[in-house]
C-alpha cells in the first residue's frame, strides 16, 4: 500500500462497516466568534472520539440547510448537530439519525444542549440595576422575535425583562435583522437608536458581537464608557477580553456545552439512553464597560 501510494475508499469502508465515524454540524455562520469557539471545541471532543466533522454554515438560508442535509446523509454521516436558527424544522425530524439540537427545542424527542439563557438575562439585569442604570435598553438579533419559544436564546430577553419591571424599570427592546450581515447597517441602527434616547445609561447586548458594535458606536458618539453608558454582552467570547474597555459580560460554558454535545452524539450511535435536556448554568464577568 505504501510503494504504490493506495489510499483506501473511506466511503467504501463507511458502507462496509454501516459507520462513517463522521458528525454532521449545521450552525448560521463559523465567521461568528460563538459559532467559531463552538465549532473549535466540537471538533476537538470529535476527534477525542474518533470522530471528524463535516462543517455546514447554512446562512440562515432554508433552501441551503435542506441541500446540506441531504448531502450529508449521502456521505453517511453517523449523527448530526444541529445549531441552526431557521424556524422551518421540518426537515430534522424524519431523519432516522442520532440528532443533538444546540439551543434551539426541535420536538420532545431530540435531545438538547443549552445554558440558562434566562438567568443570564437575570444577572445582566442585576449587574446594570447594581451599577445605577435606569434607562436600560436589550439590543438583540433574532428570527422569530424575542418571543419565539424554541429560539431558547430569546430567554435573556425574558430573564431581563422581569428583572428590569422588578426594580420599577422598562427597558426599551431593539431588535436587529437577523439577516442582516452589513456590520455598517447595524451600527448605523445602533447609532440612530442612542441618537433618539441619549438618556439611555445601560445597554444589555444579548452578544458579545452586539456589545462590540454598540462600544464602537459609543465611542464615535462620544459617549464615555461606563461613566455615560454600561454595557454588557452574552457568550464570552474571545473577543469580550480584547475590547478597549473590556467587555462585562454573561459568560456561557462554551467548552462544557461542547464536550456534552459530542457524548451525546457517540453515546446515542451506541445505542444508549441519553437525557433529554443537558442546561448549564451560566456565571456573570465584570471588566471595564460596567
Amino acid at each position: 500500500m505504501k510503494e504504490l501510494n493506495y489510499q483506501p475508499n473511506e466511503m467504501a469502508r463507511a458502507l462496509f462497516r454501516r459507520k462513517s465515524n463522521m458528525i454532521g454540524l449545521i450552525i448560521p455562520t463559523v465567521a461568528h466568534p460563538f459559532f467559531s469557539e463552538l465549532t473549535y471545541h466540537l471538533e476537538y471532543y470529535a476527534d477525542q472520539n474518533g470522530y471528524k466533522l463535516l462543517l455546514c454554515n447554512s446562512n440562515r438560508d432554508i433552501i441551503k440547510e435542506r441541500k446540506y442535509i441531504e448531502m450529508l446523509k449521502k456521505n453517511q454521516v453517523d449523527a448530526i448537530i444541529m445549531g441552526s436558527s431557521v424556524l422551518d424544522v421540518e426537515h430534522y425530524l424524519d431523519l432516522n439519525l442520532p440528532l443533538v439540537s444546540f439551543d434551539r427545542i426541535l420536538g420532545d424527542n431530540v435531545p438538547l444542549v443549552t445554558s440558562d439563557n434566562f438567568m443570564g438575562g437575570k444577572l445582566a439585569g442585576q449587574l446594570l440595576i447594581k451599577k445605577g442604570c435606569r434607562k436600560t435598553a436589550i439590543l438583540y438579533r433574532g428570527i422569530g422575535g424575542p418571543h419565539h419559544q424554541a429560539m431558547l436564546a430569546s430567554s435573556r430577553v425574558q430573564g431581563f425583562k422581569e428583572e428590569m419591571m422588578a426594580a420599577g424599570l422598562e427597558p426599551f427592546y431593539v431588535q436587529l435583522d437577523a439577516s442582516d450581515e452589513d456590520d455598517l447597517k447595524t451600527r448605523e441602527d445602533i447609532a440612530q437608536f442612542l441618537k433618539e434616547y441619549p438618556n439611555v445609561d445601560g445597554i444589555f447586548a444579548s452578544s458579545d458581537v452586539i456589545a462590540a458594535e454598540v462600544l464602537q458606536v459609543c465611542h464615535q458618539l462620544n459617549k464615555q464608557i461606563p461613566d455615560d453608558i454600561k454595557i454588557i454582552g452574552y457568550d464570552d467570547v474571545k473577543i469580550a477580553s480584547l475590547l478597549s474597555p473590556s467587555l462585562s459580560t454573561v459568560r456561557q460554558p462554551i467548552e462544557d456545552m461542547s464536550r456534552c454535545t459530542i457524548e451525546m452524539i457517540v453515546k446515542q450511535v451506541e445505542g444508549e439512553e441519553i437525557p433529554k435536556l443537558s442546561s448549564f448554568p451560566v456565571t456573570l464577568v465584570e471588566r471595564g464597560t460596567t
